[in-house]
């Protein structure tokens, strides 16, 4: 009795277990939708462009397609037949669709300055190189917007072209986003004004080495202007030394002295390379006009400044100048002085050739030097007067001389 008792119990709770987990099944079972089930076939772009045409985003739809159009070339990038697909790579794809439904939704209330920073943040957020395409897109989709083309993240964006296609070398590009940019910037007293301009004077300065002659004085003129104004005194002493060098180049070392002076003036405590060179240019300038010995000062001042500012190669090269120069005044003893000072940079600075160059020079020092030297003590022994005839020996003093010029 009892053992049927709990036979039965026992069959009694099996059937509920069975009951139970049959129950939970039909629960966890879920019959998929076909837009659910779609979303599981498709691919994320396809998912994403379905998405924003189901939410009415056309614009943005439209513009996330192109994008994605792997037989569209684009003529913004320098090889734009390199760039790396974005199909699967999902978090560029969200971040994408998240900036351009918030643009198209802020272009719907006429809020034309969000609209222009939404895209600003997408030139910004594709940073990396093989996502450049994408940077210079946005940021032109920012910068030439009809309505909010002269917002501040539109005036910014103008800043970030031009700082691109200077680094592509689109020289000509990059001055007409800068130009703008300043011209922007002005109006809106936006603070990139002066961002701006000191990029601007960097493009005219690239410019000017491409240019002919006067196109080139001409360019560095307006760079000199622009970098005036960005109140950067590094960018005006170097605007003052490249227009120095120009006018130089010309023979017009009038103009040369007067603009490499004011980079001098300007520059003065700058850790500068130009600094430097500054000083030899006007070195060249003022030996072409005959001032022989202050060429030297000018030179033994570049070695001061190159020394402070730990410029080796600058500082080599003025104790290489005043070696020569010294070398063509005969004046071996200090030419040999300056030689072997370059030789002790250059050995530290680990530059072989122009370290060759300087034992080369420094042997040739000591060899004059010691020519000159030796015809000195020629013409001592030439000046001294025979003895006197007759026996024995005399000892020869300097009194002995002034006693017989006496007689």
């Amino acid at each position: 009795m009892n053992k049927s008792m709990t036979r039965r119990r026992s069959r009694t709770e099996d059937s509920r277990r069975k009951q139970q987990e049959e129950s939970l099944q039909t629960e966890s079972v879920q019959i998929l939708t076909l837009p659910e089930t779609c979303r599981f076939r498709n691919s994320l772009k396809q998912n994403i462009c379905v998405e924003l045409l189901q939410d009415g985003y056309h614009r943005s739809f439209s513009e996330f397609f192109t994008l994605l159009d792997p037989d569209r070339v684009w003529t913004g990038a320098p090889e734009p037949d390199v760039r790396t697909p974005l199909d699967g790579q999902r978090d560029k794809l969200e971040t994408m669709l998240l900036h351009l439904r918030q643009a198209e939704q802020a272009e719907n209330t006429c809020s034309w300055t969000a609209a222009c920073d939404q895209r600003l943040l997408l030139g910004r957020y594709f940073s990396a190189p093989e996502d450049l395409w994408l940077s210079l897109h946005f940021y032109h989709r920012c910068a030439d917007a009809e309505r909010g083309g002269h917002s501040r993240p539109a005036t910014e964006a103008l800043a970030r072209l031009a700082e691109i296609y200077l680094q592509l070398g689109e020289l000509q590009q990059a001055r007409r986003q800068a130009e703008r940019c300043v011209r922007q910037a002005d109006e809106g007293g936006w603070p990139l004004r002066l961002e701006a301009r000191r990029t601007l004077w960097r493009i005219y300065s690239r410019l000017a080495e491409e240019a002919p002659p006067a196109e080139a004085q001409q360019l560095l003129h307006e760079g000199r202007r622009v970098a005036a104004e960005s109140e950067d005194k590094r960018s005006e002493s170097e605007a003052c030394y490249r227009l120095g060098l120009t006018y130089q180049r010309a023979g017009d070392h009038d103009k040369a002295k007067k603009f490499l002076n004011s980079c001098i003036q300007i520059g003065d405590g700058l850790d500068a390379d130009w600094l430097g060179k500054s000083y030899k240019a006007m070195a060249v300038s003022v030996k072409s006009q005959g001032y022989t010995q202050d060429a030297l000062q000018f030179l033994e001042k570049m070695v001061v400044v190159s020394r402070g500012n730990d410029q080796k190669h600058n500082l080599a090269d003025g104790l290489m100048c005043l070696g020569h120069a010294y070398f063509k005044k005969s004046e071996y003893s200090a030419a040999c002085e300056y030689f072997l000072q370059a030789c002790e940079v250059l050995s530290l600075a680990g530059d072989v050739s122009l370290l060759q160059e300087s034992q080369v020079s420094l042997a040739m020092s000591r060899s004059r030097l010691s020519q000159q030297e030796t015809c000195r003590r020629g013409d001592v022994i030439a000046r001294r007067p025979a003895p006197p005839e007759g026996g024995g020996t005399t000892t020869w003093t300097r009194d002995t001389n002034e006693s017989l010029a006496d007689k």
